[in-house]
């Protein structure tokens, strides 16, 4: 932690309700560190702050995600300019993409963007996620997709990635990685955890050369239609506490 971040934690100058999104935040950083779906210091998670639709926290560009603290955090505002002194910036593509959601989406309370292998390798194929296992058919009407512009860093790509979205909450990026959205950070986590689960199980299932077993459309659509974004926000209430004590356990310090 620099003097300057320990001077504004100490000092008072986050709110209680800052600190605790900064915290989880933190925790969501190290945790997909933890599980093995981070890339370098690439990919990106964002928070918006409570109270501010045109304020988000997002990584500093530059830390591994299991170095990231709630102090290091950069807060940026939705024409990309760094709101409180940081030492480092915040990757162009991980604003324009963030930000197109934060800035249409009043619910995203947290967006997850990540690059992994199983992720990237759905992604690519025309597809997109099957009804091979329980974790796809559960969030099989949540997929959207947004087609390959590119490294994403052209502002213009702001008004189609929304638009591409829709009000889902799971988008693929064509040939590109996986994205969530959450009305909080732990329910965003619970919902890009499943998709990547249900990506890996893909990628392996495939690469059998074995005949797929599907299951019938219509018990797959029913499974579907009775898994709701409340039992999905559910479980990750019931998963967060166990999440952060296995962190407290592995790599403590994300709060700090």
């Amino acid at each position: 932690m620099t003097t300057a971040q320990m001077d504004r934690h100490a000092g008072g100058l986050w709110s209680p309700e800052e600190h605790a999104i900064r915290s989880d935040l933190a925790a969501c950083y190290r945790l997909v560190a933890l599980y093995g779906w981070d890339d370098l210091t690439g990919t990106h998670i964002s928070a918006r702050l409570p109270g501010k639709r045109e304020e988000f926290l997002i990584n500093p560009y530059g830390m591994f995600f299991d170095e990231i603290t709630a102090s290091s955090l950069v807060k940026v505002n939705l024409a990309g300019e760094i709101i409180e002194p940081s030492p480092y910036p915040v990757n162009p593509a991980g604003f324009v993409i963030h930000s197109a959601i934060h800035m249409v989406r009043e619910d995203a309370g947290c967006v997850i963007h990540l690059h992994t292998r199983d992720g990237m390798a759905v992604s690519a194929i025309e597809e997109g996620l099957l009804p091979l296992t329980q974790p796809a058919i559960l969030v099989l009407s949540e997929i959207a997709f947004h087609e390959y512009e590119g490294v994403a860093t052209n502002i213009d790509e702001r008004e189609r990635l929304p638009r591409d979205l829709g009000e889902k909450n799971l988008m693929f990026l064509r040939n590109h990685g996986t994205l969530a959205v959450g009305r909080t950070v732990r329910e965003a986590f619970r919902s890009i955890a499943n998709l990547e689960t249900a990506c890996s199980a893909q990628v392996a299932a495939l690469s059998m050369g074995r005949r797929l077993h599907l299951p019938a459309p219509e018990v797959a659509a029913d499974a579907d239609r009775r898994f709701t974004r409340e039992m999905m926000a559910a479980s990750a209430e019931r998963n967060w506490p166990a999440l952060l004590r296995k962190l407290d356990r592995e790599n403590p310090g994300y709060a700090d």
